[in-house]
């Protein structure tokens, strides 16, 4: 059984899809003539890196599934006139190259995949589709099942999870089979069963027509065990790019591998996030082994020729801080490391991860009030996001992070408390956005709200007769209990003169020395009013009980005694700005001025 792997717009072209790399290994590891398609770099080739990008980044209104869908859906398909275009607010000459993408380049494109590829030879193709993949995937299914009436077609990916591939696979005739969940055992196993001509809906986790229903297999048990999997093949991926001129031998170098050393999430399985809906059906938390992830990652840099790694993980394995990246560090393998993780990390974690590589983090900070994240049940404080940022930042680490609201339960005045904190912070590094939240299906706040409506977009991609409430994973709030809009525009106004201050030079700076009995604060947060604290005895040792680590107040009334002094001196002290004052918690803004400790 020949398969071809399909990766179409607009998954982004700066890094091979790990789905492909993953699911290519497995099925030659079981006899089978597997290749892969990254067909959305022939795209971005196309209309150039710059506008695919636009297209690939658009947050949340299926600007590229909008594209696809006359290709897809032929006169069925909704908006022939382009009014999802004025309803984006999308005028000139950028809606003038969206339309001549959706009526010349989309076709273009699939006539060249069509016509370049042997597909002749080919008995499956296979789709892996998350978000914006889904439409573009079913146009070139569509022109392939014309021109190779017996080619099967499989799908799956995140875009198909649960009640949403069963509702594409009613409505999109091209669909021979969609695989639901993890598709580690099942894809082996249906090539299997089409090469034997046994029923492929046997297969655990596999759902087909059937007459005028579906015929729908549980899927199998989570894979356990993530050592037993092949590492990801991206030759086709580097290869392609370099040939399509999006990518020259000396920039491979430069690419982030994906690699995956964990699945799941062990704080989701516990306390689950409520805006997330990451992980439908495979919350359980599962990670590879250390040794296991470095013969990993020598195979995949020797093969690849690149360092750098970035980590698929929703969240990191807390082994990996004891466990793996000292291994890296002490064995002197100088890989540079992307990972999500919790933000709940101290200074010494912080430090290990440095040592250990990462110099890209994405710690899911979310907001910096106390209130929204109890609201978001993420089981940190807003003093322990300050704090990951203030040692994020010592050790070199970027922090890939955002502010969210829109949360049930919220009040203005948890916005305005942190409007009030930004010009503290102009020393540490500003969220990349900002925003309100969308319901995700599978999140908790997607099962506890009852009035929702998916987002209007998909009512412009999908034709009449498809279920949105059934195929839709965005979906806006309807019970009409949120907050307005103009409750969040000063933190919104707040947060663009953090990034304004924070792309000066030289940046912002909040930075101590401290000696026996002295701290002195160099303050060049905001220009017109920097200088020197120089404080001593103990009003330097309250300080500096805090430099840390967040810590209770009355800890430090225990430590230092003199409680109405200490209370008196944190309070002028937050009103200077030089301490974030958390409920109970306080922790110091500064950070040490002599690096590397």
């Amino acid at each position: 059984m020949r398969t071809v792997l399909v990766a179409m717009p607009f998954m982004s072209v700066d890094r091979p899809s790990i789905q492909l790399g993953l699911l290519r290994a497995i099925g030659t590891a079981h006899g089978f003539p597997v290749d892969t398609l990254h067909a959305n770099l022939d795209f971005a080739a196309r209309v150039g890196t710059d506008f695919y990008r636009s297209v690939a980044d658009a947050r949340g209104p299926l600007l590229g599934d909008w594209l696809f869908a006359p290709a897809a859906f032929g006169a069925a398909a909704p908006d022939p006139d382009g009014r999802f275009l004025d309803e984006l607010g999308i005028t000139g000459a950028r809606r003038d190259r969206l339309l001549r993408a959706r009526e010349r380049d989309v076709p273009a494109l699939l006539d060249d995949l069509a016509a370049g590829y042997p597909w002749a030879g080919v008995e499956v193709a296979g789709f892996t589709c998350t978000f914006q993949q889904n439409v573009a995937s079913f146009a070139l299914a569509r022109r392939l099942k014309a021109d190779h009436p017996g080619l099967v077609t499989i799908f799956g990916g995140a875009g198909f999870d649960d009640e949403m591939g069963l509702e594409l696979l009613r409505r999109v005739d091209v669909i021979d089979l969609i695989v639901a969940g993890e598709a580690d055992t099942a894809f082996p196993a249906v090539l299997r069963a089409l090469s034997e001509g046994a029923e492929p809906a046997a297969v655990p986790g596999i759902a087909r027509r059937a007459g005028s229903g579906l015929k729908v297999t549980a899927p199998a048990p989570p894979q356990e065990d993530l050592d037993a999997l092949p590492p990801p093949d991206y030759r086709e991926y580097f290869a392609r790019a370099e040939r399509l001129g999006l990518l020259s031998p000396a920039e491979r170098r430069e690419v982030w591998l994906p690699f995956e050393s964990s699945r799941g999430c062990w704080w989701g399985a516990k306390h689950h996030c409520t805006f997330c809906g990451l992980n439908a059906t495979t919350m359980s938390y599962r990670s590879k082994s250390p040794q296991r992830i470095l013969a990993e990652l020598d195979t995949l840099s020797r093969r690849h020729r690149t360092l750098r790694f970035e980590a698929v993980d929703n969240i990191l394995d807390m082994r990996h801080l004891t466990e793996l990246f000292p291994a890296i560090a002490d064995g002197r393998h100088d890989y540079e490391f992307f990972y999500e993780a919790k933000a709940n990390l101290t200074r010494e974690q912080l430090r290990a991860l440095a040592r250990g590589g990462v110099t890209r983090l994405q710690p899911g900070l979310e907001s910096l009030s106390s209130t929204v994240l109890r609201l978001m049940n993420k089981g940190v404080r807003a003093a322990q996001n300050v704090n990951l940022l203030r040692w994020a930042g010592y050790y070199g680490l970027d922090v890939a992070w955002s502010i969210l609201w829109g949360f049930p339960g919220e009040t203005a005045g948890d916005y305005a408390e942190q409007t009030a904190l930004i010009p503290h912070l102009a020393h540490l590094q500003p969220p990349e956005g900002s925003g309100r939240i969308w319901l995700e299906r599978f999140s908790p706040l997607f099962t506890s709200i009852e009035k929702k409506t998916p987002t209007p977009s998909y009512r412009y991609v999908y034709p009449t007769g498809f279920d949105h409430a059934r195929l839709a994973y965005f979906f806006d709030d309807a019970s009409g209990d949120a907050l307005p809009d103009h409750v969040y525009a000063p933190l919104s106004d707040a947060l663009d003169a953090w990034s304004r201050a924070w792309s000066r030079e030289p940046r912002p700076a909040l930075t101590y020395r401290a000696a026996p009995g002295v701290v002195q604060i160099h303050d060049t947060r905001h220009p017109e009013s920097a200088g020197t604290y120089t404080f001593d005895g103990a009003i330097a040792d309250v300080y500096l009980s805090c430099v840390d680590r967040p810590t209770g107040v009355a800890a430090i009334h225990r430590r230092l005694g003199r409680p109405g002094f200490v209370d008196e001196v944190l309070a002028e002290f937050a009103r200077r700005g030089l301490i974030f004052r958390d409920g109970s918690l306080v922790v110091a803004l500064a950070t040490p001025a002599v690096p590397g400790r």
